[in-house]
C-alpha cells in the first residue's frame, strides 16, 4: 500500500511538474567549427560542419531548467601543406547526448553540463593540386574511442513562441584514439551555432 501511494505521489508531482513549468520538445540545426587539440596538433586547422537533432526541456521553475538532447554532430579537422598543394580533410560521424543545466533569465539564456558521445563512422578525404587522390568513408573504427566524454557551455536568446539561436563550446575529455597516454591525446574541440524550436512556446 505505501509502495501504491509512492507511486501515486511520484506520478502526480511529474503530472503538477508538467503542467506548471512544462515539459517542452524542440528541434534545432546548425553549424559546425571543428579541430582537434592535444599532441601533434599544432597544424590541425578548422573545418566546417553540421549538426541537427532533438531537445526536451524540463522546467523546475522560471529560471531553472533541465535540457537533455539527442543530436547528430559531424566533427574533425583540416590540414594543408601549400608547398605539395596537399590538403586533408577528416570528418567524424557522432551522436551526441548532452545533458544541460539551463539558466534562463527572461530571454537570455546560458547551459552548461556534461555529453557522451557515439562515433557512427569517419571519413577521410586528400587532395593535391586540386585533384582527389584519396576518399575514404569507413565505418571500421578500429584505432577509435567509440565512446567520446565531453562538456558543453553555452549561451542563447529565446523569444516567446520558441524560436531561439545560440552558440556553444563543445569540449572532448578523452582522446578520439585508443591506446594514448597522456601526452598523446587527440580531443576534439568544436563551436557550435544552433537555431531551435521549441514546441509550445518558450
Amino acid at each position: 500500500m505505501k509502495k501504491l501511494v509512492l507511486t501515486l505521489a511520484l506520478v502526480a508531482g511529474a503530472a503538477s511538474l508538467s503542467h506548471a513549468q512544462g515539459v517542452k520538445l524542440g528541434v534545432k540545426a546548425g553549424a559546425s567549427y571543428a579541430n582537434v587539440t592535444g599532441d601533434d596538433t599544432e597544424d590541425a586547422k578548422y573545418k566546417f560542419g553540421f549538426n541537427a537533432g532533438l531537445t526536451a526541456n524540463f522546467g523546475f521553475s522560471d529560471l531553472l531548467s533541465f535540457q537533455p538532447e539527442l543530436l547528430y554532430s559531424q566533427k574533425g579537422f583540416q590540414f594543408e601543406d601549400d608547398a605539395i598543394d596537399l590538403k586533408v580533410k577528416q570528418t567524424y560521424h557522432y551522436v551526441d547526448v548532452p545533458l544541460l543545466l539551463r539558466i534562463n533569465a527572461d530571454g537570455p539564456f546560458f547551459e552548461l553540463g556534461p555529453q557522451v558521445g557515439v562515433l557512427l563512422g569517419q571519413k577521410s578525404k586528400v587532395t593535391v593540386d586540386g585533384d582527389d587522390v584519396d576518399s575514404d568513408s569507413d565505418s571500421d573504427l578500429d584505432g577509435y574511442n567509440r565512446v567520446d566524454f565531453g562538456y558543453i557551455a553555452g549561451l542563447g536568446y529565446q523569444l516567446e513562441s520558441g524560436l531561439s539561436v545560440g552558440v556553444r563550446y563543445n569540449g572532448g575529455i578523452g582522446s578520439i584514439f585508443e591506446n594514448n597516454d597522456d601526452s598523446g591525446k587527440v580531443r576534439n574541440s568544436v563551436f557550435q551555432l544552433q537555431l531551435g524550436y521549441l514546441f509550445g512556446g518558450k
